[in-house]
């Protein structure tokens, strides 16, 4: 972590195409696969271009459509452990969904990542809530509401940060029971903790649990406002939490083409696939298919998007991160294998400053 009073480097990481299709829902965006060797090397290009960590989601069911988007996909935890054997300096963080993974295998997973990657690892925490995703395995509970998933969460981190640093634990809880349940070795350093999450709730769990918070805006001011927002739910407790977004990026030598290649994207937008994942969300039919015609060729992304030339981009990202108060970006990009090394070599060197006081998590 960071010391009081220092001014930690805003960090630039890599979302990793863990699934089909990657980030872009089109038939004529490029199609990276759900390989381990895709993702080995989109990894190993995101360490050599100055990328400080790279991530993986974890998804369990795909949307369908034309390009079936996110039908294949590996799964986060083994994918990371193999992938913090091919890097040797960037962050490895990776996602667990609370409602699957028990967290005595959890706190066992997390350390044994920690010892495979020297002390490098990140558990992205997600609170399921894609009723399709779980229903096929028979692990959806209805009767659980927003709050009581974020109930059971609490619960369960509680635990886990009891099976890194107690050698029993015992505990009968709402949700979860142990006895004399025991994790050895314990991991060193911790792992970092990442959540996301815009909800009061969900804000209220990162200020309390999680050393970084992810956030999504329909505006730069509410991406501030919500920066600011759980540092000061954080800084109440005592506790200190850095905040990021996530970004995707096309850019092409001049704004023209750039601006060519996203209207190429746009352009073959799987509506179907992208309709499905509202569903996902929990909106109605009529209402995805709805909000996805308004403006298809903007919906096939989705996160935020930047668009030029190497200067134009440099400075919409500088942009972003000064005006919403932010430590750190998540990248997204449509070809992660040539996209990443023209952006290393063009866009990176120019986001870092020149001279930074700062000690490393």
């Amino acid at each position: 972590m960071t010391e009081p009073g220092v001014t930690a480097p805003t960090e630039y990481g890599l979302f990793l195409p863990i699934g089909n299709g990657g980030w872009i829902i089109s038939e004529t965006a490029p199609h990276p696969e759900a390989s381990y060797e895709y993702n080995r090397r989109s990894a190993v290009l995101a360490e050599e271009n100055g990328f400080d960590f790279i991530m993986s989601m974890g998804k369990w069911r795909g949307y369908d459509g034309a390009t079936d988007h996110w039908g294949r996909t590996l799964e986060s935890m083994t994918m990371m452990s193999g992938l913090a054997e091919a890097t040797e300096r960037v962050k490895v963080w990776s996602t667990v969904h609370t409602n699957l993974f028990h967290p005595a295998l959890t706190a066992k997973m997390f350390t044994t990542l920690q010892e495979i990657s020297g002390g490098r690892a990140g558990l992205n925490i997600v609170v399921g809530s894609y009723v399709d995703e779980f229903a096929q395995m028979g692990l959806w509970r209805e009767e659980l509401s927003h709050a009581d998933r974020y109930r059971f969460t609490e619960e369960w981190t509680a635990l886990v940060k009891r099976l890194w640093t107690e050698d029993s634990v015992t505990f009968d809880g709402e949700f979860h029971r142990l006895e004399d349940c025991r994790s050895r070795p314990h991991p060193d350093p911790m792992p970092t903790l990442i959540s996301a999450g815009r909800s009061e709730t969900g804000l209220d769990f990162q200020a309390r649990h999680c050393d970084g918070s992810f956030l999504t805006a329909s505006t730069l001011e509410g991406l501030r406002d919500a920066s600011r927002d759980v540092r000061e739910r954080a800084q109440a407790l005592g506790r200190r939490i850095r905040t990021y977004s996530m970004l995707t990026v096309v850019m092409d030598e001049t704004d023209a083409a750039a601006e060519a290649r996203r209207a190429e994207y746009g352009r073959g937008a799987d509506i179907d696939a992208i309709v499905n994942m509202k569903r996902s969300w929990g909106l109605p039919a009529d209402k995805a298919l709805s909000l996805t015609a308004e403006k298809p060729e903007d919906e096939a992304f989705q996160t935020p998007f930047v668009v030029g030339s190497p200067d134009t981009v440099t400075e919409r990202i500088q942009e972003i991160v000064g005006f919403a108060e932010l430590d750190g970006l998540m990248l997204i990009f449509p070809d992660y294998q040539a996209d990443l090394a023209a952006f290393g070599e063009a866009v990176m060197p120019r986001l870092r400053p020149e001279a930074v006081t700062a000690t490393s998590r």
